[in-house]
């Protein structure tokens, strides 16, 4: 089968590390179900793993990908939930947790398999290339909105960056919910986009906010932290879930301690979650924006794109 594979790791320039040609296509497990990929895609953990970033070079080659929706074999289409070991389906109760591409094959490829309990209903109301975007960002955004800084309507949020998978769904979720979205780039395009997609106010980064905010989406790292724990109310909430600019070199812990600031971690979400978030995207008509769509045999021109970040959105592959 056709897939996109890490072969060895690329620090400076992940696409090099990249090769997309025939691997095997995945054996029968117990308990484990083979989905038949119609569409998947990418995340920057997809960039971490390519730099050799929680993966060891005994691994590879390792099919890169989290993200995919596609058909069971008995005909259903299902998106996929790429959390491994968290619930112990599958695996057995002693496993550590672990997403695909970390210890299995993931799904930039024509077939994945997963635990037969990672696999969720898609609507019918929902694309295949759409309901691929949904598992890794917009459950992360999902849980870190509504679950980590439990958000309610009326309440509001700032999300660090404008342009990516989990800030475009942090955006759009938290409005389809009621909130007042700020939201901060660089980008006078990627600002506009978040206007569109329902922010209240959008700014340059580092911009003075209207006021301080009830939550912090942060998924940029030491570009924004500071800027991040000065816009945060007192006894407010910074959820992280990455760092694509870096760790900050200061914490901030005098500022965080004094204001009682909590600082929260989140990486994706439940099963249950996933189902959930399905469920409210058919409600609300929302759907998650798509950048652009390559075919599977065009991997190392979506990772190029990736990592350039210049996308709005998500980036599909379709087999």
């Amino acid at each position: 089968m056709l897939a996109a594979s890490v072969t060895r790791f690329s620090p400076d320039s992940p696409a090099d590390g990249l090769e997309v040609g025939d691997r095997p296509e995945p054996e029968s497990r117990d308990a484990w179900t083979t989905v038949d990929v119609r569409a998947a895609s990418l995340n920057h953990h997809d960039l971490w793993s390519l730099r050799g970033v929680g993966l060891r070079a005994e691994q590879l080659p390792m099919i890169l990908g989290t993200d995919a929706a596609g058909y069971a074999p008995d005909g259903s289409a299902v998106v996929v939930h790429a959390v491994i070991g968290a619930d112990g389906h599958g695996v057995g109760p002693d496993e550590p947790r672990t997403l695909l591409s970390e210890r299995y094959d993931g799904t930039l490829a024509e077939q994945v398999s997963v635990p037969t309990h990672n696999l969720v209903p898609m609507p019918s109301d929902i694309s295949f290339e759409e309901a691929a975007c949904i598992p890794t960002a917009w459950l992360t955004a999902y849980r870190m909105l509504f679950r980590s800084a439990r958000l309610t309507p009326g309440q509001s949020v700032l999300v660090q960056g404008a342009g990516g998978g989990l800030a475009t769904a942090a955006v759009a979720l938290g409005a389809a919910a009621g909130l007042e979205v700020i939201v901060t780039s660089r980008s006078g395009t990627k600002r506009a986009a978040a206007a569109a997609l329902g922010a209240a106010h959008v700014l340059e980064s580092g911009a003075r906010l209207p006021h301080r905010v009830d939550a912090v989406i942060e998924s940029v790292g030491a570009a924004t932290w500071s800027h991040s724990v000065r816009s945060v109310r007192p006894g407010g909430t910074i959820v992280v879930a990455g760092a694509t600019s870096g760790d900050p070199t200061a914490a901030e812990l005098t500022r965080i301690f004094f204001n009682e600031i909590s600082v929260l971690g989140a990486t994706m979400g439940t099963r249950d979650e996933l189902s959930d978030l399905l469920a409210f995207m058919v409600r609300t008509d929302l759907r998650p924006r798509i950048d652009r769509t390559y075919p599977l045999s065009g991997a190392r021109d979506a990772v190029t794109r990736l990592a350039g970040g210049e996308h709005v959105g998500k980036i599909v592959l379709t087999p």
